[in-house]
């Protein structure tokens, strides 16, 4: 037997062991699973979608909230790589709470998970159509126009995963070089060009901008937080979605090594990429009045400083970035689904649980995946501030769930079964508390009133989840008091060795 059918086999057993069968192929190899959490990251997402913001927040100095978020991420990322490299199956924290709590805690997370992977679908492709298409196509971008762009690229998207998911995958592997290549071109452009023609402005690295000075460093009140906190909501939203390496973990060669290390390398290079950028961009930052306004300002600095030709092709490729970083979360939402259907725990489950064996694709997932991001596209492209708040309520859920995995891994964790390719050794209780401590900071920020849509659609969407969850705890109790193994639980389960956290 060759090394290849060793590894197949292991895989296939690390499946069947939590009382599940191998359905999707294994395409995707190290650098495919990097791929889908640096894409998922996207900091080319991020930034265009929220600069415009942090100018108006906390001026051009909010940019330097973005090395906090990065790192306070990193200690998140690696408690979610040591998970994913004890529970490497499709589901990510839905699979993850099941084990280290009870289904039904699971249940609920993973019901959080698919509310904010729908709403940060919308909120990357609203990005595209409100912050770069109106200036790559020289348009004035309104409301309407920005809601049908991005229902046209939700459906595009929508019908590339049904397609095909050797094609989404090659779509993502190709974005990761145009995020790298469009990222650290501009940044080097920007600098070059802006230093050549004199037009870099290094006072505007520190700048408040139109901020006022006075309290821009306070933490705020009970409902509300200073300008220079209120910019960490700039890397709250970005630097997100590593763990999607973790969802597609089924289709993963090797997962327990290759998704934990996709993972944390995915937000170590996103930090350090992401903060060149941003100090280029102020750098190259003209009259920061004008682009406090605008709302497409990241792709202003960019025409202006580097001419309208130049500056287009780099769009373009901005473009693909984040029409791929869409695409990636999409393919997330539907293994989730896909992941609670095959556990019998989502409507509808026997259609849900389908897995196309020609595409490798879960279809009617995808298409419910489709039809729900339109409905949520439509009632947010109706409010005003569409896209902050869209940007909001992707970063406030993301926090919620992550927090809510901490606190119980770092309590339950002993349920677990041993590493099998990762492990945080000597160093997992300070970064288990540090991961603890940057979880409830970031949360605090939400106190702000400015939130009450974001918290307004995370509420409604859990209601509606609610309703569910009581209908199987009535209906079909069984299905959220057991793990799939016939109610044993993680210790019991054969073939896996229970132990004290490394």
């Amino acid at each position: 037997m060759s090394l290849v059918d060793n590894v197949s086999d292991q895989s296939e057993a690390n499946v069947q062991k939590y009382g599940y069968k191998q359905e999707f192929r294994r395409d995707l190899k190290r650098f495919a699973s990097f791929a889908v959490g640096f894409s998922f990251i996207s900091i080319t997402t991020g930034i265009f979608s929220t600069y415009g913001g942090v100018l108006n927040w906390g001026g051009p100095l909010g940019i330097w909230t973005w090395p906090f978020v990065a790192i306070g991420q990193l200690f998140v990322a690696l408690v979610f790589a040591a998970l994913a490299s004890r529970i490497p199956i499709a589901g990510y924290s839905y699979q993850w709470m099941s084990r280290l709590a009870n289904p039904k805690i699971g249940w609920l997370i993973g019901w959080l998970s698919f509310t904010y992977l729908i709403v940060v679908v919308v909120s990357v492709d609203y990005g595209i159509a409100q912050t770069i298409f109106p200036s790559l196509f020289h348009y004035t971008e309104t409301p309407v126009n920005a809601w049908i762009v991005t229902a046209a690229i939700v459906l595009v998207q929508m019908l590339l995963i049904l397609f095909s998911t050797t094609w989404s995958t090659r779509i993502n592997n190709t974005a990761v070089g145009t995020e790298v290549i469009g990222i650290v071109g501009l940044t080097l452009l920007l600098l070059i060009v802006g230093l050549v023609r004199g037009g870099l402005h290094p006072d505007h690295l520190f700048s408040m901008g139109a901020v006022p000075a006075a309290g821009y460093f306070n933490l705020g009140t009970l409902t509300s937080v200073g300008p220079f906190i209120f910019s960490f909501l700039l890397g709250s939203y970005t630097i997100v979605g590593f763990e999607a390496a973790a969802n597609l973990a089924e289709e993963t060669e090797n997962a327990h090594k290759v998704v934990p290390f996709s993972m944390w390398t995915a937000v170590v290079l996103s930090g350090i990429v992401g903060m060149f950028f941003l100090i280029a961009l102020n750098l190259a930052s003209g009259d920061l009045k004008a682009l406090a306004g605008s709302a497409t300002p990241v792709a202003d600095i960019v025409t202006q400083t580097l001419g309208t030709v130049v500056g287009d092709i780099f769009l373009i490729l901005v473009t693909f970035s984040i029409f791929a970083c869409g695409l990636v979360i999409f393919i997330t939402a539907t293994r989730l689904v896909w992941a609670m259907s095959r556990d019998e725990r989502f409507p509808a489950y026997r259609l849900f649980q389908r897995v196309d064996s020609h595409t490798s694709t879960p279809l009617a997932a995808t298409i419910l995946c489709g039809i729900v991001i339109e409905i949520v596209l439509a009632v947010f492209a109706t409010q005003t501030n569409t896209l902050t708040n869209l940007f909001s309520a992707s970063s406030l859920l993301p926090a919620i769930v992550y927090l809510a995995t901490v606190i119980l891994y770092i309590s339950t964790r002993h349920k677990l079964p041993k590493s099998q390719g990762f492990s945080l050794r000597a160093f997992e209780w300070p970064v288990m508390i540090l991961a603890l401590v940057w979880l409830v900071f970031e949360l605090s920020i939400f106190r702000d009133a400015s939130f009450q849509t974001p918290w307004l659609y995370s509420l409604v969407m859990f209601a509606l989840g609610l309703i569910y969850f009581v209908y199987m705890l009535v209906r079909r109790p069984q299905v959220l008091k057991t793990l799939p193994l016939e109610g044993t639980s993680v210790e019991e389960e054969p073939g896996i060795a229970s132990s004290q956290a490394d």
